[in-house]
C-alpha cells in the first residue's frame, strides 16, 4: 500500500484517495450542472436587483431583494430543468412548487399582495427562457 505523507504528521493512504474520486466522479455531471444553475440564479438576482434599484428606485429594499431572487431562481432552476432527465410534466411540477415556496415566503415576509408580483416575474422568466431555447435547434440553451 502506498502512502502519502503530508508534512504536519498527516498521511493519506492511496486507498482513501481512490475511493474519494470515485464518489466526486460518480456525481460530477450533476454537481457541474448545479454549478451553473447557481451561477444563473446569483448572477440573475444580482443584475435584478441593481436594475430594481437604480432604475426603477422602489422605496423598499427588502421588496427589491426578494423579488430579485424570484428572478434569479427563475433563470437557476429553469437552465436547471433544461435536460432531457426531466420530463415535461416534472419541469412543470417543479416551477410550480418553486412559485408556491415564493408566494408562502412572500406572504410571510410582505403580503400576499406583494407576493403576487414575483410569481409574475419567476413564470415570465421561466416562459421566455424555454421561449429563447425553442429557437435553436438543440432546443435547449445548455448545448
Amino acid at each position: 500500500m502506498l502512502k502519502l505523507y503530508v508534512p504536519g504528521g498527516i498521511s493519506f493512504s492511496n486507498r482513501c484517495i481512490f475511493n474519494s474520486q470515485i464518489k466526486i466522479s460518480t456525481f460530477a455531471p450533476y454537481y457541474t450542472d448545479m454549478q451553473k444553475a447557481l451561477m444563473y440564479f446569483a448572477l440573475g438576482t444580482v443584475v435584478s436587483f441593481l436594475i430594481n434599484y437604480f432604475f426603477l428606485s422602489s422605496q423598499n429594499t427588502g421588496l427589491d431583494i426578494f423579488y430579485a431572487v424570484a428572478f434569479g431562481a427563475a433563470w437557476g432552476i429553469a437552465y436547471y430543468l433544461d435536460t432531457p432527465n426531466f420530463t415535461l410534466p416534472q419541469k412543470f411540477g417543479l416551477s410550480f412548487a418553486a412559485m408556491g415556496i415564493l408566494v408562502l415566503a412572500g406572504t410571510l415576509i410582505f403580503s400576499l399582495e406583494l407576493a403576487i408580483p414575483s410569481i409574475l416575474k419567476f413564470s415570465t422568466v421561466f416562459v421566455a427562457y424555454y421561449l429563447i431555447a425553442s429557437f435553436r435547434a438543440s432546443k435547449s440553451l445548455r448545448k
